[in-house]
């Protein structure tokens, strides 16, 4: 049931965004900042927390789960350095992540022949 409930909560997101790339003219760059923000703002009146623990992977992968994490690691960032953990917190939490798509992206570059859309 847990896969269910994933792929389920998963697919309404991205149906969500399929939606607003079809049917707005938000490009795909401002559709991307405003699932990231919508995450930070879900996760920082705490609704998103108890919504990815019952959704799982469906709603902790996508990008509003990495808004989310943003946001957690700048609260937690603030509460162990003050004012400096607004700017560091959020780049201590997303590292590992941001880290693992640029080197990933970069040996699939050696495999594939990458090429600018023309």
């Amino acid at each position: 049931m847990e896969y269910v409930r994933a792929f389920v909560v998963g697919g309404l997101i991205c149906a969500a965004v399929q939606f607003l790339m079809d049917r707005t003219k938000l490009m795909p760059g401002r559709i991307m900042v405003l699932l990231v923000v919508t995450g930070a703002v879900l996760g920082s009146i705490g609704v998103y927390e108890p919504f990815s623990q019952w959704a799982g992977a469906g709603a902790s992968v996508p990008l509003v789960g990495f808004g989310n994490t943003l946001w957690k690691g700048v609260k937690e960032g603030i509460e162990q350095d003050g004012a400096l953990g607004l700017f560091t917190g959020g780049l201590t939490a997303g590292a590992a992540g941001t880290s693992a798509a640029l080197i990933f992206g970069y040996l699939a570059s050696f495999f594939f022949r990458p090429k600018m859309k023309g």
